[in-house]
């Protein structure tokens, strides 16, 4: 049985985007890897060509991650990100009643080991549910900066980790949570769409990634306005 293929969200002679599975690195890291679990890699031979990223998504996060098809138009796009004029939208899912609306100002770094820097991250709350005595929140965050684990961070300090973040919820609890909604042992967060003017044509593109299974098993009524959800079958487990 061949490797399946990626979900391709748009395309044209500039740009491509994907629709990324949890457990997928975005282009070789450190440490050897499978060409399988590489989404540079992986779009590079589905579609026979050179791919560039132009920016990046952690592993455990599911959803739109964008590559150019030429170095020019990678610099171009990579522009739009620093200067932030591409509009990103998350969903997440947390464990407790979040607030319906509020901003997190807390400063953090740009990479890892960097000084902290302003950062600003807007969230709504779209859902509530109750899972076996568990309740449940389902969240829209739009980060207006570009820090490390930006969305992670910030709701840990709304002490709302993301189910399934090891890092920040914990080990022993992620397991948990896992187990209880049926999702495994991967993080529920999703990186939903992206909102930009496109570097070469400048066309208004709003990209977005179809229903995250895992996302439907928690809210299923929410969901079901947006049709049936992906098959899940590459999310890591």
């Amino acid at each position: 049985m061949g490797v399946k293929s990626l979900e391709v969200l748009f395309a044209d002679e500039f740009l491509v985007a994907i629709d990324k599975p949890a457990g997928m690195i975005v282009h070789p890291g450190r440490e050897p890897e499978s060409n399988e679990w590489i989404a540079m890699k992986r779009l590079r031979d589905q579609l026979g060509q050179s791919v560039f990223p132009v920016h990046r998504l952690d592993r455990p996060t599911s959803g739109v991650l964008l590559f150019a098809l030429d170095q020019k138009t990678a610099g171009l796009a990579q522009q739009l990100f620093e200067q932030r004029k591409i509009r990103k939208i998350y969903h997440a899912i947390v464990c407790g009643i979040a607030p319906t609306d509020w901003v997190c100002e807390m400063p953090l770094p740009g990479n890892q080991n960097d000084e902290l820097l302003p950062a600003f991250t807007h969230f709504q709350r779209l859902a509530l549910t109750e899972r076996e005595n568990i309740s449940l929140s389902l969240l829209q965050g739009a980060p207006l900066t570009g820090r490390f684990h930006q969305i992670r961070r910030h709701l840990l300090e709304a002490d709302l980790p993301i189910i399934g973040d090891f890092r920040y919820a914990g080990q022993e609890r992620s397991f948990e949570l896992g187990e209880i909604l049926g999702t495994g042992t991967r993080m529920l967060l999703q990186a939903k769409s992206l909102h930009f003017q496109h570097p070469r044509t400048g066309e208004k593109l709003e990209i977005t990634a179809p229903v995250d299974p895992d996302f439907w098993k928690c809210f299923p009524d929410y969901f079901s306005k947006e049709g049936t959800p992906t098959d899940g079958s590459e999310s890591a487990s």
